[in-house]
């Protein structure tokens, strides 16, 4: 057995369902894993990237991870980078080679994800420990001689996400509108690091680009990016929980003013025309103005959820206005050195002020940042160990 220190996350009440789980703390402790086998590397973490799937595992929300898995405890963190201790049998990798993590535990016969590695893939351990085990074909090494620092490799999943997304939604919108220029067109996000690294490579493409933050400092680092900044603060009220929308006449006055602003601001980015791919990684709580803002044969496109996953669509108006929608999850296996290679090549990379990475003692309180809103960057990252 291998013993080390970790943040571990232990299973909720056995009886309890989905609406009365207690939210979970992660404890430091320590936590014990059978050695390596052969296919198996032996490492250390360096940087973790804190990611929805942690935050949404320590809710428990949709599911408590620990008793899909039939664990007591586990421990999350399935994106970062990590050193090589011991290689095992891998003729591929060598001690002290510093890798990526690529979460596939268990993938499709066309190489997407089906159970993603330290979330609910049993007895998978992950970043949230000082040394773990990780199966060497989910290894991939950072280029040789990179003009760029850990932290901005150890950002990598949100840039990864966002190509596989990007290249689904782009494709399905070229199909209806195919000779349209670009120029003409708006592709909107309500914000996120996938968000962010999507609209670098829309406006690659030659779209219009443009996504809402709700700080001095987001707005800023979009202008820098040359990315419109929507000023979120603009429409407080604009959430709106379709199982229990609002009733009284006070809070749907407030949340009509704010969509009213809300797509007076699209209508002039579009001239008029809508969002013609739309970015929506928020979920429920948004989604009733993600829809009103579409332009026809407009696309809305996700990776996933961070406050809401049940989403409700009047079929006949989406048949209507040509809406396609693109539902991605992680990215396919054998684009991993693709996509690395194009971050290396092509300057798609993140800017990461080391300043603002956590330590590992200081996990905890990145959690509860994280939960509140309180994290400045778009691509949150905790220290494990030092390089």
């Amino acid at each position: 057995m291998i013993h080390t220190d970790a943040w571990v996350l232990h299973a909720g009440p056995e009886t309890a369902d989905a609406e009365t789980r207690p939210t979970g703390t992660l404890h430091r402790e320590s936590f014990s894993f059978v050695e390596p086998r052969d296919h198996e590397a032996l490492v250390e973490p360096l940087y973790g990237s804190w990611e929805a799937n942690i935050e949404h595992a320590r809710s428990r929300r949709p599911i408590d991870v620990c008793r899909l898995r039939h664990e007591e405890k586990v421990v999350l963190g399935n994106l970062g980078i990590v050193r090589i201790l011991n290689p095992g049998t891998s003729a591929s990798l060598q001690e002290g080679d510093i890798c990526m993590v690529m979460p596939f535990s268990k993938r499709d016969r066309y190489g997407y994800a089906e159970l993603v590695y330290a979330y609910e893939a049993p007895r998978t351990v992950g970043l949230l420990a000082k040394r773990t085990k990780i199966d060497s074909e989910l290894l991939l090494p950072i280029p040789e001689d990179s003009k760029y620092s850990l932290p901005q490799w150890a950002a990598y999943a949100r840039y990864f996400t966002a190509w596989d997304n990007w290249r689904i939604a782009h494709r399905c919108w070229s199909t209806q509108m195919e000779g349209q220029d670009p120029g003409d067109h708006l592709v909107f996000g309500w914000g996120g690091g996938v968000v962010l690294a999507e609209l670098q490579l829309a406006k690659r493409a030659g779209f219009r680009v443009a996504m809402t933050a709700g700080s001095n400092a987001r707005l800023a680092e979009l202008d820098r990016l040359g990315i419109t900044g929507v000023d979120r603060r603009l429409f407080p009220h604009l959430t709106n929980d379709p199982d229990n929308p609002p009733s009284d006449p006070a809070s749907v006055a407030s949340y009509r003013t704010s969509e009213k602003e809300f797509l007076r601001t699209i209508n002039a980015l579009s001239d008029g025309a809508g969002v013609a791919i739309f970015v929506d990684n928020m979920g429920a709580p948004l989604y009733k103005a993600t829809v009103k803002a579409m332009a026809r044969q407009g696309v809305i496109t996700t990776v996933g959820w961070k406050q809401g996953m049940r989403t409700y669509n009047l079929r006949a108006s989406e048949c209507i206005n040509r809406h396609l929608h693109v539902n991605t999850h992680v990215w396919r296996y054998d684009d991993c050195a693709t996509i690395r290679d194009q971050q290396e090549r092509t300057d798609w990379i993140p800017s990461v002020d080391p300043a603002g990475i956590y330590d590992f003692d200081d996990v905890e309180q990145l959690a509860g940042d994280y939960s509140k809103g309180r994290v400045e960057s778009y691509f949150p990252l905790y220290r494990v160990h030092q390089t």
